[in-house]
């Protein structure tokens, strides 16, 4: 790759004058007038498409039509002569078995013929030909062997394309075209940019669709400076204004994610055609940054009278989808019922995914379900879209149904003709991680196994933070060790993995692994390296790695990064230095980072600080039910009434709504819902009755209750009241995480790990008491809250009861 760049730097350069490589054979005009060759009808991809007039200013050979006449004229026949009737495959296969004998022509539509059949025996039609070829020495025609040049780039054959190739006596600008983007097709964009230097460097000029060929080369070999240097070449010679290089050059800057280069290029495009419209917009849909200008765009394009096709509409709907615009999608709709595209199955695709994407789950199952054929991209479109729906949902109810709805599209799916691909097991597997599905992830773990899709690495590391979430760090562990290759994504999953379960020196030891390797952490790898030695007290590390961060890898610190030092300051009741820091540093703490104080120096007994950082929050006027319940609790233990009116004041104006305590656990594919106090479960009285028992034996062993304050903000109560009798308000006495883990010790057969989620953050009663649950049933208990994962096992938990600060 170094002779690569050298060479095209050398032959790219716009000030080095084209004279040097002045064409030797007669079917080229002088650099001064012709440096760029015309191109012929025969097309790279394989199609026969006519080759478009080109404008005089450009320069290019407007006589040089690819014909029969021309190839001809270059063997020193002549130019009048008239090119063969072309034949259909079935007359020309007819000849070719009679052993009649056949003009060269003849082969064309033959070889056609195996591009069509690529994936049924068509490259061994094409051998076959290629024998019957080199027999009667047709093979030496270049319009013929570029044929085959080109079929065997079509059907994966870049080998016996590179030979032909090679052993052809004469090869115009087409045969060379037809190798470079054949290389580009069969995803070898590398060797494609070494012909392209080896036909310049041979003296031979390209035509603007090599130029377009190139640029796609240098898009799939993510060599963007390569392909400034093909667009420079272009606007030398007056290429870039030709409308297929003009879609090239916004393809390429587009894929790279210069939207504004791409942008410039297509501006500079004055025949804009339907592909020229929709590789801006649909560029436009991927960037968030620039919704706005991709529906500008298609107003505009409408406008000129350019006529969308349904990919330009699958864009617009994905920019409606982008914009969570309903209205304007149903319109688009509308359109797309219009022009005749409404049941175009990219269309049909990007339409459902917009009712997804706005919680119309009916209207977008009414469409799948009324699709007479359906794609994998349909299905993922399905499950991605309950996926990623899950977390604006209402409420934790509504989000679990959608992941369970998910759960049975991937079913259906299959149990259908079509297999999951690398994407729909990614998003199944997110899907398991946020409803702790252990049961289903372990199998579509089989399922990515007998799929072959095990190897990717996208689907590695979802598999590595399903297991993570779900509690298993050692099957995680050992997803992550057997992972071919990995990404910074996989390793800062395995380390926030590390960190959630308690294993802080192995998140510490997977960091230098980390380093060593290679890979360069992202500031979300140091959020989770910094969480590890939060939880572990670990303070010399952490102020290490956070120098780190600033001066080794020039990372500016975000609010998390600043958030877990503080937190880890407070865990360990250091609580002057952790208000130090914040002065030190000068960031402005955002609400969690107050929150955490306020729990901390609470916990720790200094109130003074406690306070102090509770009116700073206040201040804020915080957007989260639970910051409220912390301070209520905080100010009804203390029996400061007012300032308990005040907090209630504020949350009824900030209308945060009222604190639902949910959790769930499933057991043999059956999932169970609880609420606090619930009595609504068949086996109620079993589960209290065995709740009252353990409880009786923990306190037997050291457990000492934690009384909250009463649930002044739970969905017990309706409406606020500012008088102080309202603290005397009903307690709850077992929160729904200890029913569920009741039900689970139940149910489940000894030994078995019992797996709770939980919507809302843990009390400090809850994690002390199922600490002992733990110890008294000889049985590990998982709970994820909101905050973080518990890991409960032999009487202690994986946060080494430092979360225990920061519990409610």
């Amino acid at each position: 790759m170094r002779t690569l760049i050298s060479s095209s730097s050398r032959i790219l350069d716009p000030k080095r004058s084209p004279r040097s490589h002045r064409p030797s054979d007669a079917g080229h005009l002088h650099c001064q007038t012709a440096p760029m060759a015309s191109i012929p009808s025969l097309a790279v991809s394989g199609a026969a498409v006519a080759a478009k007039p080109l404008p005089s200013s450009a320069g290019f050979d407007k006589g040089g039509s690819y014909q029969r006449s021309t190839q001809a004229a270059e063997n020193g026949r002549l130019e009048s002569e008239s090119p063969p009737r072309p034949l259909d495959a079935q007359e020309a296969m007819s000849m070719l078995k009679d052993g009649r004998t056949v003009q060269s022509a003849m082969y064309v539509p033959l070889l056609h013929r195996c591009v069509e059949a690529s994936d049924r025996g068509g490259l061994r039609t094409a051998r076959a030909l290629h024998g019957h070829m080199a027999k009667t020495g047709t093979v030496a025609d270049m319009f013929v062997a570029t044929s085959l040049v080109n079929v065997y780039m079509r059907c994966g054959a870049s080998r016996d394309a590179r030979s032909l190739f090679d052993e052809m006596p004469e090869k115009n600008v087409v045969t060379w075209t037809a190798l470079i983007t054949g290389h580009t097709l069969n995803s070898e964009a590398v060797l494609a940019l070494e012909v392209f230097v080896e036909m310049l460097e041979l003296g031979r000029y390209p035509s603007h669709y090599t130029l377009g060929g190139m640029l796609n080369a240098c898009s799939a070999a993510r060599r963007i400076d390569l392909g400034q240097q093909v667009h420079g070449y272009s606007v030398k010679y007056g290429a870039d204004t030709i409308t297929s290089m003009g879609n090239s050059l916004c393809r390429m800057y587009c894929k790279a994610g210069d939207l504004e280069s791409g942008l410039r290029a297509f501006k500079g495009t004055p025949d804009k055609n339907v592909i020229t419209w929709t590789t801006m917009i649909s560029s436009c849909a991927e960037d968030e940054n620039y919704l706005e200008l991709g529906l500008g765009l298609f107003l505009d394009m409408l406008e000129g009278g350019v006529m969308p096709n349904e990919f330009t509409l699958t864009s617009v709907m994905s920019l409606c989808g982008a914009r969570l615009d309903m209205s304007l999608g149903r319109q688009v709709q509308a359109f797309c019922y219009k022009v005749g595209c409404e049941a175009n199955l990219p269309v049909k695709n990007s339409t459902m995914y917009l009712y997804l994407r706005k919680g119309e789950t009916d209207e977008a199952m009414r469409l799948f379900e009324e699709m007479d054929s359906s794609s994998i991209i349909t299905w993922n479109a399905m499950i991605s879209g309950y996926a990623q729906i899950m977390d604006s949902a209402k409420d934790d109810l509504h989000a679990r149904s959608r992941g369970f709805q998910a759960l049975k599209l991937f079913r259906d799916l299959v149990r259908s003709e079509l297999k999951p691909d690398l994407f729909t097991f990614s998003s199944i597997l997110s899907v398991c991680s946020a409803m702790m599905a252990l049961e289903q992830g372990e199998q579509i773990h089989a399922n990515t196994i007998k799929t072959g899709c095990l190897s990717d690495v996208v689907v590695n590391s979802a598999l590595v933070n399903m297991y993570n979430k779900c509690g298993c760090i050692e099957c995680a562990t050992k997803a992550f060790v057997e992972m071919p290759t990995r990404t910074p994504v996989t390793w800062t999953s395995m380390i926030s993995g590390y960190s959630q379960h308690g294993r802080s020196r192995d998140a510490i030891q997977l960091f230098e692994d980390m380093i060593l390797s290679g890979a360069r952490p992202n500031e979300i790898t140091f959020v989770s390296l910094l969480s590890a030695c939060s939880y572990a007290g670990l303070v010399e590390e952490a102020e290490r790695y956070f120098d780190m961060m600033r001066n080794e890898y020039h990372i500016e610190p975000l609010v998390d990064h600043y958030g877990c030092m503080v937190d880890m300051f407070v865990r360990l009741g250091r609580l002057d230095d952790a208000f130090s820091f914040i002065k030190r540093t000068g960031f402005e703490p955002n609400e969690a980072i107050w929150s955490s104080l306020v729990a901390g120096c609470r916990s720790h007994g200094n109130m003074e600080l406690a306070f102090y950082a509770a009116d700073r929050l206040l201040e804020l006027k915080p957007k989260v039910i639970e910051t409220y319940v912390l301070l209520l609790n905080m100010y009804v233990s203390t029996g400061r009434w007012r300032d308990v009116a005040r907090v209630r004041k504020l949350a009824k104006h900030e209308d945060v709504g009222v604190l639902r305590d949910r959790s769930w656990i499933a057991i043999r594919d059956k999932v169970y819902f609880f609420r606090a106090d619930d009595m609504t479960h068949p086996q109620a009285t079993e589960l209290y009755q065995l709740l009252e028992n353990l409880l009786e034996k923990a306190k037997a062993v050291g457990y000492e209750p934690y009384q909250n304050a009463p649930e002044l903000l739970s969905d017990s109560k309706e409406g606020y009241d500012d008088k102080p009798a309202a603290a005397a308000g009903s307690l709850i006495k077992h929160h729904s995480e200890r029913l569920a883990v009741a039900l689970g010790l139940l149910k489940t057969p000894p030994g078995a790990t019992v797996r709770v989620t939980k919507n809302i953050t843990m009390c400090r009663d809850c994690h002390s008491s199922i600490k002992y649950f733990s110890l008294l049933a000889n049985r590990e208990i998982v709970v994820r809250d909101s905050k973080r994962l518990h890991k409960f096992k032999d009487g202690r938990c994986s946060c080494g009861d430092f979360g225990g600060a920061l519990l409610l």
